[in-house]
């Protein structure tokens, strides 16, 4: 499926890297939040500034992206899965294994896990946000861990919607296979 991928980094014994496709999406998030997003909901800041949160925040769901699916290799290694790695794609982050489960229990909170990461990234994006205001940071830093927070919960959800290969396909295929 990955034709030109470029590795990363390793994290935690796992090879982190990007299909070119990814470049793409990395492109368009940088260009919708810089012009689109970031000035709708906090106008009248220079263009530079939009620009400079556009390229955090899509850096932030990169990084996001990576968690999630750190999650899942995370699991799955713990419990006897060989992992190949962590691809970013056009669509987002596959970890990548070398066998399916053995059974359903494991299919199940394997696949739960990244989502549960998500939601875990939501909300101390939300508290930080919230500390962030409290001692008045910038309107800029606010507005992209505001986002940060915004995005993982969209995340989470997206993933569960019960259709294969997304998590939630996955969650109904562990429970119809129990």
């Amino acid at each position: 499926m990955f034709q030109r991928r470029l590795k990363l980094f390793k994290l935690l014994g796992f090879e982190v890297k990007v299909d070119i496709t990814w470049l793409i999406i990395a492109v368009l998030v940088t260009w919708s939040l810089a012009r689109g997003l970031f000035p709708e909901y906090y106008p009248d800041l220079a263009p530079a500034t939009y620009w400079w949160m556009g390229i955090t925040g899509a850096l932030g769901l990169f990084l996001s992206i990576i968690f999630h699916e750190l999650s899942h290799s995370l699991f799955a290694r713990r419990h006897g899965l060989p992992m190949k790695g962590i691809t970013l794609f056009i669509f987002g982050g596959v970890a990548e294994m070398s066998e399916e489960p053995e059974n359903p229990r494991t299919e199940l909170i394997m696949a739960v896990s990244g989502p549960i990461s998500s939601v875990i990234l939501g909300f101390l994006f939300l508290l930080l946000r919230t500390a962030a205001r409290g001692i008045n940071l910038s309107v800029p830093i606010v507005g992209v861990i505001g986002y940060l927070a915004f995005i993982n919960f969209f995340l989470a959800a997206v993933n569960m919607i019960p259709a294969f290969p997304l998590d939630g396909g996955r969650v109904l295929r562990a429970l119809l296979w129990k």
